[in-house]
């Protein structure tokens, strides 16, 4: 009797023992890993790299040679433009808090954050990396809406606009999703940046095509690119950046990192050379500018369901944007008649659509479970609850930028002319903005 008590004794012991150390050790405060760190610094330059040299040169070597450093102007200001209207009030609005609309001031001119400080959004990295990633995700957005105006807008209502669309636009969007706001809080899914950077950009950039209107001479001058092999190493450059932008969006490194890393390559490949198919059936040639193209629409298509589904998925996302991008970008580009003069809408703003619709068709649970919770699954998996949260995503997003972006180009306006004069137009911007012209 006296040994049954005495082993009953030292079981309980045991157990209190075990579960005391289960208890110490999910109480273990967050600690910076120094892998996930190395990691998240590269993806961090990535992502830089994607706005400049690489939006920069893709942009560029798309446009006439009156209006080269002026395009490059556009994407360059805007890394210094937002990075510190980021650090100034635009990171706080976004990251923290807990409002269902807009986050707090918690985090103004970047107070509070110290070398050691984790953000709760990242455990395992410094939160003023973390900022930093998430400020790279804020410039390319607004650099991206430039495609659609360029030869026309005027430098200093770009930098107005900007400013506003920031502010206004972008911060609520990036809350909404990935801070605690409402979209996150329904469920809808966005790995990397379907609605917050290429949807918006998108609906933005066809809200500035027509409010901006054509360029001159469109459809009557020859709008032939001035050298696109500067474009080529542009998509090139974004390409390697992507890595960072969408492997990066792991916050970590380790295999969603990975699987997102190989998702995105695969979504880019198939992505060109389907649109380098199509076109060559019905054009007669495959284009180098088509297969770019199809480059881009396959990576900024996978990029919200990138860190959710697996290899063959990207194919299939990236055959998709392919397709629907291409018709997005000639016919559908025609019937609305309308002059995005480097398909900003009909590359990122549909190809965010398709993809991030297809992120609740195809989400894998298994890819994206965590020891908080348990992961997402898609209409495949069963649920098909998903692609309904996606769609309001999706309408909420295109609503969101669509007026917002209407409402501040006007109220630029006011203060100054959105495009430039048609003598300042047919000379160049590069001259008539910035007294620079190249002269090779």
């Amino acid at each position: 009797m006296k040994k049954s008590a005495f082993m009953r004794r030292g079981i309980a012991v045991a157990f209190a023992s075990i579960a005391a150390t289960t208890s110490a050790f999910a109480q273990t405060p967050p600690k910076i890993d120094a892998g996930d760190t190395a990691w998240m610094i590269v993806a961090t330059a990535f992502v830089l790299m994607m706005t400049i040299p690489g939006l920069a040169l893709f942009y560029t070597g798309m446009v006439r040679k009156k209006n080269v450093l002026n395009t490059m102007a556009m994407s360059f200001v805007s890394v210094a433009l937002v990075t510190l209207l980021w650090a100034i009030g635009g990171y706080s609005l976004a990251f923290t808090g807990d409002g269902a609309w807009i986050g707090s001031l918690d985090r103004i001119f970047l107070r509070g954050i110290e070398m050691e400080t984790i953000s709760p959004l990242a455990k395992t990295i410094p939160e003023s990396l973390f900022m930093l990633y998430q400020g790279t995700f804020a410039i390319i957005t607004v650099a991206l809406v430039s495609g659609a105006v360029v030869d026309r807008m005027r430098f200093s209502a770009y930098l107005m606009f900007s400013v506003l669309w920031f502010f206004i636009t972008y911060v609520p969007q990036a809350h909404w999703v990935w801070g605690g706001g409402f979209l996150q809080q329904m469920g809808v899914i966005d790995f990397a940046g379907g609605t917050v950077v290429h949807i918006n950009a998108g609906v933005a950039a066809l809200v500035a095509a027509y409010v901006i209107g054509v360029r001159r001479g469109y459809g009557q001058d020859n709008m032939a690119p001035y050298d696109l092999s500067m474009a080529v190493i542009g998509t090139g450059l974004l390409w390697v950046g992507w890595f960072g932008f969408n492997g990066g969006s792991a916050l970590g490194a380790g295999g969603r990192a990975t699987m997102a890393i190989v998702v995105t390559h695969l979504a880019a490949c198939t992505g060109a050379a389907v649109w380098m198919a199509l076109e060559w059936y019905q054009r007669g040639k495959p284009s180098v500018l088509g297969m770019i193209s199809g480059a881009i629409a396959g990576l900024g298509t996978i990029t919200p369901a990138s860190g959710f589904v697996l290899p063959w998925h990207g194919v299939v996302i990236g055959a998709l944007a392919g397709v629907i991008c291409y018709y997005a970008c000639t016919w559908l580009k025609h019937r609305l008649r309308y002059d995005d003069s480097l398909d900003v809408f009909g590359v990122h703003g549909v190809g965010g659509i398709i993809g991030t619709i297809f992120a609740g068709v195809f989400a894998t649970a298994a890819l994206s479970v965590t020891p908080e919770a348990a992961g997402t699954a898609g209409l495949i998996e069963g649920n098909p609850h998903q692609v309904w949260l996606q769609l309001i995503g999706v309408a909420a997003t295109i609503a969101w930028s669509a007026v917002t972006t209407l409402i501040i180009l006007k109220i630029v306006a006011l203060i100054v002319p959105l495009r430039v004069s048609d003598e300042e137009e047919r000379a160049g911007l590069d001259l008539r903005q910035h007294g620079e012209q190249i002269h090779t």
